[in-house]
């Protein structure tokens, strides 16, 4: 009974620190706006970005992460527009946090090719939880086969309720590189289900690139080529992250590894925060992307957890304005890896 109780008290400790933390993305370039809202608009004219994430499958109810977003190019006032809907999953008690967002951002031209991109986000958050999906101790009866409801006051204290959110953001980028920095839930929502003050700790993230070219052999610029190492670092209360990997683009395919923890840094329990590698296979077009990862888990979790799963599709909206825009363009679009 006592090992019994300190499993459960080791669950509730690592989901509620999942849930002081946002959902991560191993494509994250496949979800701009969701890293730096001075993404917004830096694609030639519109984008649809689709992502959806399923978390340790191998567990009962895993956790799973869907996000959509879309952002526009306008041109004539050196500005982006955006929005995004993320959904977050978690658990068996029913845990769904959603999310809508409207993003701007403001571009200006540097010398040498430069652009300078400050970015904002303001949104609004749902969260709620189905205490019905819960089995609390007072509901079991041992000479019954009915559960009834149960009496425990903190359980019936859980409410949904909603919250407003906001972030910032800056991104530098030239045809072949960017470098950018953000900040997210800079007011620190209080979020806790209980009528408890339990603030989400503010994300402050890091990351950039550079995107090579290859013309050298069978790698001939009838078939575009190149590599981009890239890394992004993160930062969200105690909890903070590095991502480092490359990707290779052979027209039409792409594909990419990389490694996600914090080698240097041991966590409380004095284990080096490793976390898992992720593999990346996917699919160019001229108009549209289509990506698959997959993460396996080299934390002390182990396989047993199942890694991670993740699908993207990135479209890319060629409209008439688009290629009249092409030959006299003012602000280069931001490199893709």
């Amino acid at each position: 009974m006592r090992k019994l109780y300190l499993i459960l008290l080791f669950l509730i400790r690592v989901c509620g620190e999942l849930l002081a933390q946002d959902p991560q993305f191993s494509q994250f370039y496949a979800a701009p706006l969701y890293l730096n809202p001075g993404f917004t608009g830096t694609a030639d004219m519109h984008r649809a970005n689709v992502v959806y994430r399923n978390q340790w499958p191998a567990l009962p109810k895993a956790y799973t992460t869907t996000a959509f977003s879309y952002d526009y190019n306008m041109r004539k006032l050196n500005s982006g527009f955006g929005l995004m809907v993320l959904q977050d999953r978690a658990g068996t008690g029913g845990y769904v946090r959603t999310g809508a967002s409207g993003f701007y951002s403001y571009k200006v031209q540097l010398k040498k090719g430069w652009v300078i991109s400050p970015g904002l986000q303001f949104g609004y958050v749902n969260t709620g939880l189905d205490w019905s999906k819960l089995t609390m101790g007072d509901q079991i009866g041992f000479n019954d086969q009915t559960i009834p409801t149960t009496n425990d006051q903190d359980v019936m204290k859980v409410r949904g309720f909603g919250y407003m959110d906001f972030g910032t953001g800056l991104l530098v980028y030239n045809k072949l590189a960017w470098f950018g920095a953000s900040a997210y839930h800079i007011n620190e929502p209080n979020q806790s289900l209980l009528e408890r003050d339990d603030r989400l700790p503010a994300k402050y993230t890091a990351h950039g690139g550079v995107r090579i070219k290859l013309y050298n052999g069978l790698l001939t610029k009838a078939r575009v080529s190149s590599i981009a190492p890239s890394f992004i670092y993160k930062k969200q209360g105690n909890f903070q992250q590095l991502d480092m990997g490359l990707h290779f683009h052979y027209n039409p395919i792409m594909a990419g590894i990389w490694y996600r923890g914090v080698p240097l840094v041991k966590n409380e329990y004095e284990y080096n925060r490793q976390d898992a590698m992720a593999f990346l296979f996917g699919i160019r077009m001229p108009q549209f992307d289509v990506g698959y990862s997959y993460d396996f888990t080299i934390s002390s979790l182990g396989p047993v957890s199942g890694g991670a799963h993740e699908v993207t599709i990135v479209y890319n909206f060629i409209t008439h304005e688009s290629r009249k825009v092409k030959r006299k363009e003012k602000f280069i679009p931001c490199p893709t890896f």
